[in-house]
């Protein structure tokens, strides 16, 4: 912009130009360090060519120092004008039309490392980059019994190399925030050698490109080698993932909070007045606000002073609950063998109930660690209701469950099986009074909600069932009440994503061409939705937005005039429930028909793809913390109203746990993790169709028919600016 004094860098964009671009990694219009514009005569020359072309809005996408820039371009725009007026480089006219400069930021940083949003867009992205590379190297690692050190980015920000470490498995994790202290050395080889003692093949450090010690030593990626070779005589390689993590197609969670960030900032800046403050659009839990510029910079670079003056510890307050809660997780799983482990603690259980869903195997290895940690036994319940109606209970220890977050499905095993018939439900009563069992998790989807539904309902019959049980809920369908997220829902749409990229990619040099894609979900359309906007789909239809033929025929010609206008590519997402009549052969048909003069048409029914491959770090990451703080608040629930401790429990003695409250379902609702006892979420659930009756990603169903330039009105999130970023 600074340099463009002939108009080649400023073109207008339309509707065509931005089609097909949305799978693609980085910025389309291009992204440079412009040293000119630190500049008054940098800022002098961009101000002339914005008013060149009459432009007073300006979306900023970049790190602090990019909206430090742009806030300060807004402060001198006045003088800027008035100078350019003086010497004759713009008319009176000019200065008048753009008298004030509208500024809206986003962040756009790998290392999510701005203070006042939740994440940032391309950090989920780099997060799949790493822990692919990390997916890739394991397999060699432990054929070789090697131990991999990953140099990761982050020179200021240790965010992608905790939530990696965390969602690996890493031995061992080196970040700016929290350095490690005096010792550090022996303590990583003392940790080494009793995991290869205890047959452990496999070993990943992870170490940012910023790490230091406590004195502000930096610790590199090679020095740890050095250290493990020298004192410990074992195999150590280096592999430094430098701009891998900044390549590849962006991520699903990446395209849509793009998407809803993008449509955000527009709104702003139409609602943008010459007194208000330069705001950013954030991602606060599960909508897009915005916050003043200003002050989310300053929180910002508070982090960077408190790590200066060695305040680590204000350092990781001021990074936000969620990286204090992913660096908590992570040191207290990282463990290499339970301390002081006892046998005569509580014992309780978990069982995986419905389809096998990405994340599952993450919870369990979360919760079974957190409670050996808090003194407890953990028992597995394999093959789901069935197993432990039948008596297959097992313990699981603490080295059981190693190497079990990079895998998929359930290692113990789920059935779709409820508790519907009175025999099942009296052999489960038996075998948690036989197994002397004082709590159960349950992982699963609406199966599992439906099963803890029923177990409260039947404690009056069954004092056994008188023990605290929690849901974590776990399917692709992301149906169950009490939820925003499910696991194995955001690896389900990355798989749609991608898959539906390689379709519309498998067209290339054809004529123009339209896919119809069939998504699992049952009548839940969370997958179409949110795949539709990952994917820039033309439509998604959903069981829960009613259609008719009248508006499949408006859709056909929909399709027509954009193809008539220039676009080449037409993709239709349709969830397998969204209609009996309307089938996917129907549309496929109808739009056959309609378009031949047109378009040709294509379809693909995804079917089990969906629930496959290796977990996203979204479902890894959720799946820990989620059956992490089920194990506290069950452990806490037990020490708290069972006096004298495992030995004394009596379920029948304690009326603490017929209460509602002592049977809940776990839930990521906007930023906090809330349990919610079942009883309550009863009536918010259709249990014929399998839904919540308030679902949080219809809102989105406007953004999704705008981009697809259907006439639609955009709700937008906005919330009250807070003055307190403190929480972010």
């Amino acid at each position: 912009m600074v340099e463009d004094t002939d108009g080649d860098y400023i073109q207008e964009a339309t509707w065509i130009s931005v089609s097909g671009i949305i799978h693609k990694g980085g910025t389309d219009i291009g992204s440079a360090r412009c040293t000119t514009f630190r500049t008054k005569e940098g800022r002098l020359k961009a101000a002339a060519n914005l008013v060149k072309y009459g432009i007073n809005n300006l979306v900023v996408i970049g790190g602090d120092g990019s909206l430090t820039g742009a806030n300060i371009f807004r402060q001198e725009w006045s003088s800027l004008l008035q100078e350019l007026l003086s010497s004759k480089r713009i008319s009176q006219q000019q200065k008048d039309v753009c008298s004030h400069l509208n500024i809206v930021g986003m962040v756009g940083s790998i290392d999510n490392d701005f203070c006042g949003t939740d994440m940032t867009i391309g950090t989920d992205t780099a997060l799949h980059r790493i822990l692919e590379s990390i997916d890739a190297i394991v397999t060699t690692a432990s054929s070789h019994q090697r131990t991999f050190i990953l140099e990761v980015m982050g020179r200021h920000c240790g965010y992608l190399a905790l939530v990696g470490a965390l969602t690996s498995e890493a031995d061992a994790v080196f970040i700016p925030e929290c350095p490690p202290e005096e010792g550090w050395e022996e303590r990583l080889c003392e940790k080494l050698c009793v995991e290869r003692d205890l047959g452990q093949r496999l070993n990943i450090i992870l170490v940012a490109e910023g790490a230091t010690d406590r004195k502000g030593k930096a610790i590199t990626s090679e020095m740890v080698k050095k250290i493990i070779v020298d004192r410990l005589q074992q195999d150590a390689r280096v592999t430094v993932l430098g701009h891998v993590q900044r390549g590849g197609s962006p991520s699903a969670f990446d395209r849509i909070l793009g998407c809803r960030m993008g449509a955000e900032a527009v709104v702003a800046l139409m609602e943008m007045t010459p007194e208000k403050e330069a705001c950013v659009v954030s991602l606060d839990g599960n909508r897009a606000v915005r916050f003043p510029l200003m002050k989310c910079v300053q929180q910002t670079q508070a982090v960077a002073k408190a790590m200066e003056e060695g305040r680590f510890d204000d350092a990781v307050k001021l990074r936000g609950r969620s990286f204090q809660r992913n660096l908590e997780v992570y040191q207290k799983l990282a463990e290499v063998t339970a301390p002081d482990e006892k046998k005569d603690g509580f014992r309780v259980a978990i069982v995986c109930i419905g389809a096998p869903a990405c994340g599952m195997n993450a919870a369990i290895r979360s919760f079974v660690r957190s409670v050996i940690l808090r003194g407890g036994q953990v028992f597995a319940c394999m093959e789901g209701i069935d197993g432990l109606s039948d008596g297959e209970v097992r313990p699981i220890e603490w080295t059981d469950v190693n190497g079990l977050t990079f895998q998929a499905g359930s290692s113990i095993g789920t059935r779709r099986t409820i508790l519907s018939d009175p025999v099942i439900l009296d052999k489960v009563a038996h075998q948690l009074k036989k197994n002397n069992l004082h709590g159960l998790l349950i992982v699963g989807g609406f199966e599992a909600y439906h099963c803890a539904l029923q177990l409260f309902q039947a404690r009056n019959h069954h004092p056994s069932l008188r023990i605290p049980i929690c849901v974590v809920p776990a399917t692709i369908s992301n149906n169950v009440p009490g939820t925003d997220f499910t696991l194995g829902a955001d690896t389900a749409v990355n798989e749609i994503t991608e898959i539906c990229d390689r379709i519309r990619k498998s067209a290339e040099g054809t004529k123009r061409r339209v896919f119809i894609i069939e998504t699992m979900g049952g009548y839940c359309g969370y997958l179409a939705t949110m795949a539709g906007l990952a994917g820039g789909a033309d439509q998604a239809y959903i069981f829960e937005e009613k259609h008719g033929i009248k508006d499949i025929i408006k859709d056909v010609d929909h399709m027509m005039a954009k193809m008539e206008e220039g676009v080449t590519r037409g993709l239709i997402l349709r969830n397998e429930s969204s209609n009996s009549n309307y089938d996917t052969n129907f549309l496929f048909r109808l739009y056959s028909e309609e378009g031949k003069h047109v378009f040709s048409t294509r379809y693909n029914i995804l079917g089990h793809m969906q629930q496959g491959g290796s977990p996203s770090p979204f479902d890894r990451n959720l799946g820990t913390k989620m059956a992490a703080k089920s194990a506290t608040w069950m452990m806490d629930l037990l020490e708290e109203h069972v006096a004298g401790g495992a030995a004394a429990f009596k379920p029948f003695d304690q009326s603490v746990f017929i209460d509602e409250s002592s049977v809940v379902l776990i839930g990521l609702i906007g930023r906090n993790y809330v349990f919610t006892p079942v009883a309550k979420l009863e009536a918010g659930t259709d249990f014929k169709h399998r839904l919540a009756k308030t679902e949080w990603f219809t809102k989105l169903r406007p953004l999704l028919r705008i981009l697809a330039k259907h006439d639609s009105t955009y709700q937008h999130e906005q919330v009250e600016i807070q003055e307190n970023l403190q929480d972010i």
